[in-house]
């Protein structure tokens, strides 16, 4: 099981950069809407002594982790238990109407793929569970047995960008007539078996884009996203700023678009000045998606796959 203490947080120093100018020598909030176990909460607080941090989570066991590692900075902490694209309302409920700064770290953490019995990770047999609030919900167990065979079909080509979609629902769809699904090792079976070996050998483990649609499906992750970028930004207090951690091309999209959106003039084109009103709301921070380097990959490989993205609030909302 992953240590609080020795989680290493994705991109850190570049998120506190990031943050600096909107949270640095006064008093301001930040919400990080996937707290997780804290890492970066923990950074942030320690770097900006008059921040105070709303921290959102999903995830009970995640909430508990956070608030051990947080204690020490006190009343500067609150913590929430609901999914990010409930964040107006947590900020409401505190009193608040805007925010100073928004961190958004998406996808499984550490400690859900290090728990061997949420069933995230296919390299260990376990029950086929996936859900990041195990308290709610249907499990991915229940998806795979209960699920259509065109509507598995879509989640896999939709959420995990498998070619061999068809193939594989065929397999699962035999199966599960003998008998229903329960565990990850007798999927992980399934899938290789089901994907050709060419496939095998230059697309990573085949039962990688499976368990990635899976738990989407289970968690209605994109929708939430859909749902919370939106609500996110319009919290977001002048000057305030927005930074968020994407670990797959689906989520970055999303993201990507919900900025560049507003960060474009409505003035029509061909005008010598600015409408009033028509001007963007944001300012991208970043030029594109930043990566992190080879160091940082070397000693935390979940970095491999990470997309930053940031942005500043210029303009009132629309």
């Amino acid at each position: 099981m992953t240590d609080a203490a020795e989680h290493v947080p994705v991109l850190l120093d570049r998120i506190v950069e990031l943050f600096a100018p909107a949270l640095a020598d006064r008093d301001a909030v930040l919400v990080d809407a996937t707290v997780g176990l804290g890492g970066h909460s923990d950074a942030l607080l320690a770097a900006f002594p008059r921040l105070r941090l709303i921290g959102l989570d999903r995830d009970p066991a995640a909430l508990e982790r956070s608030a051990e590692r947080l204690a020490r900075h006190g009343d500067r902490v609150d913590l929430v238990h609901t999914v990010y694209d409930g964040l107006p309302e947590a900020v409401s409920g505190l009193g608040l109407s805007q925010v100073d700064g928004i961190l958004f770290d998406l996808g499984v953490s550490s400690m859900q793929l290090d728990r061997t019995e949420r069933g995230f990770a296919y390299s260990q047999d376990a029950p086929l569970d996936m859900r990041m609030d195990p308290t709610t919900g249907f499990t991915a167990a229940d998806v795979l047995n209960t699920y259509a065979p065109g509507e598995l079909i879509r989640i896999l080509r939709d959420y995990g960008e498998e070619r061999f979609a068809q193939r594989i629902v065929r397999a699962v769809v035999a199966e599960r007539e003998k008998e229903p699904f329960t565990r990850s090792g007798r999927l992980v079976e399934l899938l290789y078996s089901a994907v050709p070996a060419a496939s095998r050998r230059t697309g990573g483990h085949p039962a990688k884009r499976t368990f990635q649609a899976l738990r989407i499906e289970v968690n209605g992750e994109l929708e939430v996203l859909r749902r919370a970028m939106p609500a996110a930004l319009g919290a977001l207090a002048m000057d305030g700023r927005i930074v968020v951690e994407s670990y797959q091309s689906l989520e970055d999209r999303l993201v990507k678009q919900a900025i560049a959106e507003l960060a474009k003039s409505r003035t029509p084109e061909g005008l010598p000045v600015e409408l009033p009103g028509h001007g963007p709301e944001l300012k991208l921070l970043t030029r594109g998606a930043e990566k992190a380097g080879e160091s940082e990959i070397e000693h935390n490989p979940r970095a491999a796959s990470v997309r930053l993205r940031a942005a500043q609030r210029i303009g009132e909302p629309r």
